[in-house]
């Protein structure tokens, strides 16, 4: 059974974040505002998919705004 040491627990903590590559401030910038257009092409894709089909079921059963 493994003892419990919280001293050597955040030695190795320690370690395993220094090993870590961590992004520039650049790069942190650039990926959020990747996600953030994607997710906003990603949100207009939907409403038009959702408008055509609301569209499509409306002339089909005569139903809908």
């Amino acid at each position: 059974m493994a003892k419990l040491d919280p001293a050597g627990f955040i030695r190795d903590v320690r370690q395993e974040v220094a090993r870590v590559t961590w992004p520039t401030r650049k790069e942190t910038l650039i990926t959020t505002g990747l996600v953030l257009a994607l997710s906003a092409l990603a949100a207009v894709f939907f409403l038009l998919t959702d408008k055509l089909i609301q569209f499509a079921v409306g002339l089909l059963f005569g139903i809908g705004a």
